[in-house]
């Protein structure tokens, strides 16, 4: 099952007043060359305005400031919007599958906060979700899960937009 996320433009961007980003992983890797070893690092960063916008960037390079910053600048330009109901929740049940990992999100009741893993926990904090129940299978890559769980967000709709999508009224 194909998805496609659809980005915010460049002018709903510019328009948004604050964009915070979570470091997710550091990951370093060698490469091993005549005099030694050579390392890289890569950087998976989660930007939102905790307001129902959210994204994710990955970046690379020879030092980790480095990737740190390319993997913010690439979440700011993968920004999707998410739909966020009164109590800070999601609007229905949604499940998604990246590679091999697969992320379960369940709405929860008020005062029940975020109940995930580090990598759907800083997804959901930056979407502005505040009361949520997790559950990941399969892989535990920070890179797919963190995929995985944009996919999800990414199917969720609000009653008024299927309601807009049968031809029908809310009542």
């Amino acid at each position: 099952m194909s998805h496609e996320l659809t980005y915010l433009d460049v002018a709903e961007v510019e328009q948004l007043p604050t964009l915070s980003e979570v470091l997710v992983r550091i990951n370093r890797t060698a490469l091993v060359v005549k005099g030694g070893r050579r390392f890289s690092f890569s950087a998976l960063s989660v930007s939102g305005n905790r307001d129902g916008i959210v994204g994710l960037g990955f970046g690379k390079a020879p030092q980790v400031p480095s990737a740190i910053e390319k993997a913010a600048r690439d979440a700011r330009k993968h920004l999707i919007r998410v739909p966020v109901t009164g109590d800070y929740s999601i609007p229905h049940e949604v499940q998604a599958s990246y590679c091999a990992a697969l992320v379960r999100l369940v709405p929860a009741s008020a005062g029940t906060g975020i109940i995930a893993g580090a990598a759907v926990r800083a997804v959901c904090e930056m979407a502005g979700i505040r009361n949520i129940l997790t559950k990941s299978f399969g892989s535990s890559n920070p890179v797919n899960v963190v995929k995985a769980a944009l996919l999800a967000l990414a199917e969720l709709r609000t009653p008024e937009t299927v309601a807009g999508m049968r031809g029908k009224e809310m009542q």
